[in-house]
Parts: C-alpha cells; sequence; structure tokens
C-alpha cells in the first residue's frame, strides 16, 4: 500500500515474519508487568529453564492488589490479605530474580499501570506495547500499538520479546463539532459504546480523529482510548502530535538531546496518510452530547443524563430483550424510569480511565465549599502517587476531604474487586471506572458508570444528577 494509517505503519514496521497461516511474529517493544497476569508466566519460564530476551524492555508495578488506606507504619508491603500479599511477594521476587525494572509499592512513583506508564516516559508513539491487562488500549493515545494479552502470550514475550499476532482491519472514528460545557472524553466514550455496542469494534484498530479529539489534552486522549475495549476493540489509538511531544518531553523514561530530536522526526511521519483507506469510517456528532450514565450490567446500556431508561419493547431482537431483562432485575430498576434522582450508596473517583490529575481538578470544582450528601461514602485514588502529589500542591486533597470524602493512596482500588476496597451486595455506586458488570465491583454491588464531574455531583446529592444543574 502506498498510502498507510497509523495502525498500519506500526503494525509494519514491526513484523519480523509473515507466517503462512494469517498470523505475523511482531516485535513488541515495551512490556508493562503487574502481579496478576503473570505469575503462571514467570512460573512456566523458570520451568523451562528460559531467561527473559530483554528484561530492560519491561516496567513492574503492583496496582489491583494493593489497599489504597496507608497504614500507620507507613510501609505499603503490609498486606492483610494472605493471596494479595502473596501476588506482591512473588512479583518482587520475580523482578529480583530477572533484573526487570520495577516500581516498589513504597516509591512515590507507584500507581496504576496505565497512570505511571506514560508518566515515566515509558509510553512512546510508534511502538508496540502490551500488558496483561485488557486496558492496555489506553497507551494508543499516545500513538502507540498497545494491546492486552492473556498469561501464555505474557511469557512468549519473556522469553523472544516477539508475539504471533493477526493483523486487525483499521476504523476511524470521526468526531464532529464542539464538547458542551461540563460534557468530557469520558462521556465521549460511552456514547461511542452505546453507539457501536461492545462487539461492534472487534477485530478492528480504532483510530479517534476529528479536530476535537486535536483539541483534547492527553488525559482526555487516554481517556476515550482507555475504554476502546469496551466498544470490542483491542486496539485505541490518536496520532501523535504536539499535545503528545510536550506531555513526553522530559520525562525520566523518554529520549533525551539528540535522541528526543530523531524521535520527535520519526513520530512526525505516524500520522495516517490523507488518503488513507479504512476498513470502517464512523462519524459522531457531539454539538449536542449530554453526560451519559450506564444502566445496565454492560458498557453498552448507557444513556445521556436527561433520557430514560430503555423499554424492553425497544429492544431491536429476543436477545437484547432477555439480556435487558436480566440487567433490570440485577440493579433493581425499572423500564422506562429516569436515571436521574436514582439513589447511591457510595461514591468511587479513580480507576485508569479517571483518575489523573484533570479528572480530580474536574471533580473537585463541583464540589467545593460543599459536602458529602448523608449516608454516602465518597472516596478519590489518584492514579499514582505522583498525581497524589500533584494534587496535594493544589491543595485538591483539602477540598475533598473538606467535603467529606476520604483521600487515599495510588491504586486500582473499587475500580475491581480484588483488594479492600469493595461493594456490598445491593449496594449502588456511582463510579468513574470502566466496566459495570455484575460484581465487577464487589459481589452484588450495582454500578452506574460516568465521568468524575458527574461521580462529584452525585456525591454531594446522594443520587444520579445532571452535573450541569448542580454547578
Amino acid at each position: 500500500m502506498s498510502s498507510k494509517t497509523l495502525y498500519d505503519k506500526i503494525w509494519d514496521s514491526h513484523v519480523v515474519k509473515q507466517n503462512e497461516d494469517d498470523t505475523c511474529l511482531i516485535y513488541i517493544d515495551r512490556h508493562l508487568v503487574q502481579e496478576v497476569s503473570t505469575p503462571v508466566s514467570f512460573a512456566s519460564l523458570k520451568q523451562r529453564g528460559a531467561k527473559l530476551r530483554q528484561p530492560a524492555k519491561a516496567l513492574a508495578m503492583v496496582d489491583h492488589v494493593l489497599p489504597t488506606t496507608i497504614p500507620s507504619s507507613n510501609n505499603r508491603q503490609h498486606i492483610a490479605d494472605p493471596q494479595a500479599k502473596a501476588m506482591l511477594i512473588a512479583l518482587e521476587n520475580n523482578v529480583e530474580d530477572t533484573g526487570m525494572p520495577y516500581i516498589s509499592v513504597n516509591d512515590k512513583r507507584q500507581g496504576i499501570l496505565h497512570i505511571v506508564g506514560p508518566e515515566q516516559g515509558f509510553t512512546l508513539p510508534g511502538t508496540t506495547l502490551v500488558c496483561g491487562d485488557s486496558h492496555t488500549a489506553t497507551h494508543g493515545a499516545f500513538g502507540s500499538l498497545a494491546f492486552g494479552i492473556g498469561a501464555s502470550e505474557c511469557e512468549k514475550v519473556f522469553a523472544t520479546q516477539c508475539l504471533n499476532q493477526v493483523k486487525a482491519k483499521t476504523m476511524r472514528i470521526t468526531f464532529s463539532g464542539e464538547l458542551p460545557l461540563h460534557v468530557t472524553a469520558k462521556d465521549m466514550a460511552l456514547a461511542t459504546i452505546a453507539k457501536l455496542g461492545v462487539s461492534g469494534g472487534t477485530g478492528y484498530a480504532i483510530e479517534y480523529a476529528g479536530d476535537v479529539i486535536r483539541k483534547m489534552s492527553m488525559e482526555a486522549r487516554m481517556t476515550l482510548c482507555n475504554m476502546t475495549i469496551e466498544a470490542g476493540a483491542r486496539v485505541g489509538m490518536v496520532a501523535p502530535d504536539e499535545v503528545t511531544f510536550n506531555y513526553l518531553q522530559n520525562r525520566p523514561m523518554a529520549p533525551k538531546g539528540d535522541l528526543w530530536d530523531q524521535a520527535v522526526n520519526y513520530w512526525l511521519t505516524l500520522p495516517s496518510d490523507s488518503d488513507a483507506i479504512f476498513d470502517a469510517e464512523i462519524e459522531i456528532d457531539i454539538d449536542n452530547l449530554e453526560p451519559y450514565v450506564s444502566w445496565g450490567t454492560s458498557p453498552e446500556h448507557t444513556i445521556s443524563i436527561s433520557h430514560k431508561i430503555p423499554q424492553l419493547a425497544d429492544a431491536k431482537d429476543d436477545s437484547t430483550e432477555a439480556s435487558w431483562r436480566k440487567a433490570l432485575d440485577y440493579m433493581d430498576i425499572k423500564a422506562n424510569a429516569e436515571i436521574k434522582g436514582l439513589k447511591i450508596n457510595k461514591v468511587f473517583i479513580g480507576s485508569c480511565t479517571n483518575s489523573r490529575i484533570e479528572d480530580l481538578r474536574a471533580a473537585a470544582k463541583v464540589i467545593i465549599g460543599k459536602s458529602v450528601a448523608e449516608n454516602v461514602l465518597a472516596i478519590v485514588v489518584p492514579g499514582s502517587g505522583e498525581v497524589k502529589a500533584h494534587a496535594e500542591a493544589e491543595g485538591l486533597d483539602q477540598i475533598f476531604m473538606g467535603a467529606g470524602f476520604e483521600w487515599r493512596a495510588a491504586g486500582c482500588s473499587m475500580c475491581v474487586a480484588m483488594n479492600n476496597d469493595r461493594l456490598k451486595p445491593g449496594e449502588r455506586c456511582a463510579s468513574t471506572s470502566n466496566r459495570n458488570f455484575e460484581g465487577r465491583q464487589g459481589v452484588g454491588g450495582r454500578t452506574h458508570l460516568m465521568s468524575p464531574a458527574m461521580a462529584a455531583a452525585a456525591a454531594i446529592t446522594g443520587e444520579i444528577t445532571d452535573v450541569r444543574e448542580l454547578i
């Protein structure tokens, strides 16, 4: 092909071998490693007597199982849960044995992989990046070909720094118009998933385009790419530009000096050619976009705040009707009812989707001078130690705590019920995370996905609220 998409350019430059079937052996530049997905990979590697081919190309840290409440000893290695403790110890032993770079739980940089990688300059345009976590698509915001992999694939990357993969088809989603006030990248992501469905992106690498994307901060681009997996696609990408370069320049692991200049010159060649042909093209007008909220047990079960929960009669087929009926029952809500005004028990502001400094600022702006509603537990969990320190330097922690929020240490926290933070059966949570599956935040817990500003509004009123009416 004379003209190529961003995805094509990175893929083609990383092909080591074209196999006889539909797969290619591609080289992997970066590997983010955490405690949940890799114990079996390390153990199998040792059993075979194999070594890591390029340990310096990896970066490891603990995020999923780490409690976000700080113990009196100030040592985050003191974990009460025996399974979580075993995972932490296993990862620390494995990185010590292999010489892999590791950010320890007591390091000020520690946090969620998908927050820390970009912060440290480990994530770079034009690279292939993998991790044993589905939300690795986050890093595509930098023009990286990033995707989640399984435990067996983690082992292959450890041993060979390569993977057999099937090249995806390409889809471009172009946003037209301007984002209305108090509407965010999270709302764009939820609206896109509602439009495509949870399988609409299956088999595709999605590139996000349009003037609104070019005007977005890196934090907003990461939020959008993060939720690509919820539309069925493993890869979500944004072409690198000056916004990308300004974010990365002088990051600890980013190129320096002449290498930086060489890197930028290469990165400037990566955007899709003007006449590149995509396998699918979708346009979404955002001029009238409203804040979005999920009502069911799938990220595609979302509506704008002014709309009612769907009626079963509106389902496109019997399968959809059955899934809606099941979701309504689990969530204990009624079809054709208002989503606005639904009472909540807990509020979670955090996760790899929405725990960056920009997200915390947006939430703090809503709650300043107000107080959390009675009988509502609200927690704020920064995505990394650096985000936490930045927020504290700006006084955001005082705004949150003054309003009655709990201010936590960095980690995945209530996004996934693998640590101390989880919902009890029947509890309803306004959450800035990315998934609302049954039991995702705790057995029997009910999750409503929304933006940080919307979650902050729910904390103040004690119910799902249109943030535009509160500010």
